[in-house]
């Protein structure tokens, strides 16, 4: 499958001081990000990665339907707005593929057989270190 690629006309950003060390430059800049994606208008992508989406990122929508997602790493606004966009794309591309459905196996007759057969050979053993025997 390919990367999932939105437009960037689809996301809504907001700005405010971030929090951490910075001195002086931290109090008047506002570098950390809130970038905000209207996940029910997108046309971008498959209703069955969304639905994937919405079940496994639960925490990332808010009230209002929108996918909201915060970066404050970088003292740059377009550095944290490229994170932004990236973690996205990282989230898109985990629930991409639909989970491999487990199929229930047994062991091998030969396996239960081995595993069997070392337990009583650990019984024998245990078993003639007693003083009682």
């Amino acid at each position: 499958m390919d990367k999932i690629n939105i437009p960037f006309s689809e996301f809504s950003f907001s700005y405010a001081r971030s929090s951490g060390a910075g001195g002086q430059h931290i109090n008047k800049v506002n570098s950390k990000v809130i970038m905000y994606w209207k996940i029910d208008e997108t046309t971008c992508c498959p209703a069955s990665v969304l639905e994937r989406f919405r079940a496994k990122y639960a925490q990332f929508i808010i009230d209002t339907g929108e996918v909201q997602i915060i970066s404050q790493k970088s003292r740059s606004q377009k550095a944290n707005i490229d994170d932004c966009i990236e973690k996205l794309h990282i989230m898109l591309n985990d629930v991409q593929r639909p989970p491999k459905i487990r199929k229930a196996t047994k062991p091998k007759r030969s396996a239960v057989l081995n595993r069997l057969q070392t337990k009583k050979k650990d019984s024998d053993k245990k078993r003639l270190r007693r003083k009682d025997y």
